[in-house]
């Protein structure tokens, strides 16, 4: 399976022992972007974005240095350079060798800049939501910039892995990126949903944990066939048959 996951805001690069690393497969789509960043002031950036002044200034800081080259000096592995809820359950700095190469196979993170990224695929910092309205050419938005740039390589990933399901745990913002009639694979969705009251709820800062955690798990047991997923406890989530439906699996705490 191929395993969908949303990026972070929260980055740390600090430095890491893992030597691997890959060139990101969209560089060049990523200039066009960074190009057209690079023109926007404090004042535009935080508009664009619904960012703070501080904020604004860091990513205007970080476009304007940004740089065609990739190298372990301006750049980190992206599964190591994310650090929000998500990545907190992922864990990938736990990963040994044969994890990583695994993860690398059949782990991908959406990105607004990037496209699609794996684990080890070098990442400069950034902060570019899937959601922005960012105008470049004709196209006025990051969905129809990537049109169905992201769709295809997936199905490229599909097919050298030799996959034959794609497990979506990546939010609607960043899923809407992918093109669902035009992949190679049926999709699972996963909703990790808490009885509160009598009612079940999606609690986002627990959801976004599990959705982490689920990959650990599916990397670590090496876990190609979507059955085996039912057997989890994630973080106390567990499947539950009575809510579940085809393509869209539920794992609740009661």
């Amino acid at each position: 399976m191929i395993i969908l996951l949303s990026p972070a805001k929260t980055l740390d690069y600090s430095p890491t022992e893992i030597k691997d690393f890959h060139q990101p497969r969209f560089s060049d789509e990523a200039q066009v972007l960074v190009k057209k960043l690079k023109k926007s002031s404090v004042g535009g950036l935080q508009s664009l974005m619904g960012i703070s002044e501080k904020l604004a200034k860091e990513n205007v800081d970080r476009y304007k240095s940004f740089s065609e080259e990739f190298t372990t000096e301006n750049a980190k592995q992206a599964a190591l350079a994310f650090k929000g809820d998500v990545y907190l359950g992922l864990e990938a700095n736990t990963f040994k060798k044969n994890d990583l190469k695994f993860a690398d196979k059949h782990l991908r993170i959406l990105s607004g800049l990037y496209g699609l990224l794996r684990p080890l695929d070098l990442m400069q910092p950034y902060r570019l939501e899937m959601g922005t309205h960012l105008k470049v050419g004709r196209k006025k938005n990051l969905y129809e910039f990537w049109g169905n740039q992201i769709t295809d390589l997936i199905n490229n990933d599909l097919k050298t892995s030799k996959s034959k399901l794609v497990l979506n745990l990546a939010s609607k913002e960043y899923f809407k990126s992918v093109k669902v009639e035009l992949l190679d694979a049926p999709v699972l969705n996963i909703h990790f949903q808490e009885n509160r009251g009598g009612k079940y709820k999606v609690i986002a800062f627990n959801a976004k944990k599990a959705r982490g955690r689920m990959s650990h798990l599916v990397i670590k047991e090496r876990i190609t066939n979507p059955d085996d997923l039912k057997a989890l406890d994630i973080n106390g989530y567990c499947f539950n048959e009575q809510l579940s439906k085809p393509g869209n699996w539920a794992f609740t705490i009661d």
